[in-house]
């Protein structure tokens, strides 16, 4: 399967998750921007993937990630963020999600286990309590120090040369 083929639309990937519900599977459910993929995005969606038989990545849409980043993101077009995920091999599903935060997203899958980063204190992962109450999990997993989209452009920002007028 080609990775466009794993991005799909919220109704398709809810009769999905639902089936590997039914066959007593469990469902591991992210999300972020993903603006420019680098190894702490790598390194937190291969551990999801390890907690559970399927993981489904939500990508904020372009709207989306303008409303909670800084100006200029992002970098990349929903789309094409959403297939780079997808091209990965520890990633089964992805949607695009046009919502500020992906709880409509969460309540509808019901997932098994809900996954973000230690830059996320409990209180603030959207969706915990629903999955939580829904009998599952909320996992912490720990980020790679100092590697972020930010601080890679920030970097660049650095690094380019200054124009001249």
């Amino acid at each position: 399967m080609n990775a466009a083929e794993k991005v799909l639309d919220r109704n398709t990937l809810k009769e999905k998750v639902d089936s590997l519900h039914k066959a007593g599977k469990r469902v591991v459910f992210t999300n972020g921007c993903f603006d420019l993929i680098h190894i702490g995005h790598i390194r937190l969606l291969q551990t999801a993937r390890e907690k559970g038989d399927c993981l489904v990545v939500a990508v904020n849409s372009d709207s989306s990630v303008q409303q909670i980043k800084e100006p200029g993101r992002p970098l990349m077009p929903e789309g094409e963020r959403a297939e780079v995920v997808a091209a990965l091999g520890c990633v089964d599903w992805v949607t695009i999600f046009v919502e500020p935060d992906p709880l409509v997203l969460i309540r509808l899958l019901t997932p098994d286990v809900l996954v973000k980063g230690t830059d996320w204190s409990e209180e603030e992962i959207v969706g915990a309590p629903d999955v939580r109450e829904a009998g599952g999990q909320v996992l912490r997993i720990p980020l790679v120090p100092e590697i972020s989209t930010s601080v890679i452009l920030e970097k660049v920002r650095t690094a380019a040369p200054s124009s001249k007028t």
